[in-house]
């Protein structure tokens, strides 16, 4: 299949209506990969986390992108676009009591559950497309997207969406998985596994990373780190099939019908899985870019 081609199949299957209803009936599904609501993969550590306990992985990749982050810690507005069911933005709360946070997500069901996550803190979980903000200009200490931007293929739109809301100064940090050469480069194998992975979790698509950071300082960040961390996420990747085994086994064992998009959301798992041992083709980072 040509690149142009695999682009329009994959911007059909990923529809702002195919996310919202991937969402709202995947979100059980990520209630099983992570007791603290966090809905993305994890950072590994040795001698700091175990690779044994999911959560504390997960916990630690919070930590790792709002570390990055650099804000007042008192009455600043920090952003999660595209934060799910609040696992990160309670996780802020709870470290940084005295701050804002303001997270996104298209989906009703994320805006009614994660809001109850947060309840009583500083926070508020609203719906609204990280692509279209209600916020206005200049008006954020920071920003950040973990694992979410993809759904748009990490689009110039939300790039300069993002730009346009921060403070001068301010910084936006995301984590994600990227291409790290051109689509139409990958071998065959490398292509299939991408298609599968971005049709089963309603993706646009991955942008190259060298392409991202051009895109980045073209919009007008001044300055852009990139930092590979896929070895450091591989141990929370090995998960899947364990997650996946699991989580077939509970529906079975409760008798339960497994949905249509259940069965998308294990089988992109399973191709991220696939797709993360293809190191040279893909890579998972963390961008810090300042405005």
């Amino acid at each position: 299949m040509d690149t142009s081609t695999l682009i329009q199949k994959l911007k059909q299957a990923a529809t702002k209506e195919k996310i919202i209803d991937f969402y709202d009936e995947a979100t059980e599904d990520y209630l099983h990969w992570s007791k603290d609501h966090n809905m993305h993969f994890g950072y590994y550590i040795p001698f700091k986390n175990t690779f044994l306990k999911r959560d504390s992985m997960l916990n630690e990749m919070n930590h790792q992108v709002l570390k990055r982050l650099s804000f007042p810690k008192k009455e600043s507005l920090v952003l999660d676009l595209g934060c799910g069911i609040g696992g990160t933005m309670h996780q802020l709360l709870l470290q940084y009591p005295y701050i804002n946070a303001l997270g996104t997500t298209i989906s009703n069901k994320q805006v009614e559950l994660g809001n109850q996550k947060i309840a009583n803190k500083n926070g508020l979980i609203i719906n609204a497309d990280f692509r279209n903000l209600p916020i206005a200009n200049n008006t954020a200490d920071g920003a950040f997207a973990i694992e979410s931007f993809c759904h748009a293929g990490h689009s110039d739109e939300a790039f300069i969406e993002v730009y346009r809301v921060l403070k001068p100064g301010a910084s936006v940090v995301i984590a994600d998985a990227f291409l790290r050469k051109e689509p139409q480069e990958l071998c065959s194998i490398s292509n299939y596994c991408y298609e599968q992975l971005c049709m089963g979790w309603s993706l646009q698509g991955l942008r190259s990373i060298q392409e991202v950071k051009q895109s980045l300082y073209n919009i007008g960040f001044r300055k852009v780190t990139l930092e590979n961390i896929s070895w450091q996420v591989a141990p929370s990747v090995l998960h899947v099939p364990f997650a996946i085994i699991g989580f077939l086994l509970k529906k079975i064992v409760k008798r339960e019908t497994i949905r249509s998009q259940s069965w998308n959301n294990l089988k992109g798992s399973l191709f991220a899985l696939l797709s993360g041992l293809h190191f040279t083709d893909f890579g998972y980072y963390i961008i810090t870019a300042t405005k």
